[in-house]
């Protein structure tokens, strides 16, 4: 072990999670750190896809500029098809909402009808500081998340989490958030995980030097009550440890061979010359009483 000595190097978070009751278009990737950095709806290297109700994935979305264009366009087709009727339309008006948002109103009450999900995952590169990184519906204007879900106490972030790492992977890491499954019935709430990141140096036999983190995790959820102010999401509150592991791989010296083959062929001997003394022994009392008898 060793001091932490890093200095202006940015941590890598790999995630891979599926949100089975979220649409794509309401779920956003938002990060904050104790510098005071904080993006809302994270757009690089991060991909959305969408779910239906089996799990089966129906459509992608990259969160880039460019791409996020042509989702647009698709868009903007989907409504064409899936038009409401004008009612709808004329409530959505008099609450004030323009078209674009009476739009995503309607796409994803449908799409929560539907029972679609979304799967996210990419790697967020954030400073290497304290800090957090949370999922939730906190993307989406208050009135129009009120519109959609009717109150927070009705949004549902169950999770599943099928990766979550800090770097790299070396031989024999177990990330303890691989695999995790939390559902919700008929409740809401919000998840938290308080994360230590612990640096780690990984060193192969060929002297080659593989730099990640390994990490340890504690979970909690408190319940939405009706009148919080609050939304549920699903946090991951990070901190760094100042001490930095390291793992080397060895290989075994040949005298520890032979000093372990000496052993394996003694412990052999020892246990033949015992079994023979026990034969020995047990033989020589079975014929003993037939001697004494012919004797007679």
């Amino acid at each position: 072990m060793s001091v932490d000595l890093k200095r202006g190097e940015t941590l890598p978070i790999h995630i891979n999670m599926t949100f089975p009751s979220l649409p794509c278009d309401v779920v956003s990737v938002d990060a904050i750190d104790m510098s005071g950095k904080h993006e809302v709806d994270l757009d690089t290297n991060i991909w959305k896809l969408r779910l239906n109700s089996h799990g089966h994935i129906v459509g992608t979305e990259y969160l880039s500029d460019l791409v996020e264009k042509e989702h647009a366009a698709h868009k903007h087709d989907d409504e064409k098809e899936h038009h409401d009727d004008a009612d709808a339309d004329k409530k959505l008006h008099a609450l004030g909402f323009d078209q674009e948002a009476e739009n995503m109103i309607k796409k994803v009450k449908q799409a929560l009808a539907n029972g679609e999900g979304c799967r996210v995952y990419g790697v967020l590169d954030v400073q290497r500081v304290a800090g957090n990184f949370h999922i939730s519906v906190h993307g989406l204007n208050i009135y129009v998340a009120q519109m959609i879900f009717g109150g927070a106490t009705h949004v549902n972030v169950s999770h599943m989490i099928h990766d979550l790492s800090f770097g790299p992977k070396y031989p024999g890491l177990h990330n303890p958030l691989d695999g995790t499954v939390r559902i919700l019935h008929d409740t809401s709430g919000t998840f938290k995980y308080y994360i230590k990141i612990v640096p780690t140096e990984y060193r192969y036999i060929s002297k080659e030097i593989l730099p990640t983190n390994q990490f340890s995790v504690s979970e909690y959820f408190s319940t939405m009550k009706e009148f919080d102010r609050t939304w549920p999401a699903v946090y991951f509150l990070y901190d760094l440890s100042p001490i930095t592991v390291t793992i080397k791989e060895e290989r075994r010296s040949f005298l520890h061979f032979i000093t372990r083959l000496c052993a394996v062929l003694g412990g052999t001997f020892a246990l033949t010359g015992m079994l023979d003394r026990w034969m020995y022994r047990l033989l020589e009392g079975v014929t003993k009483p037939s001697a004494r008898g012919v004797y007679r």
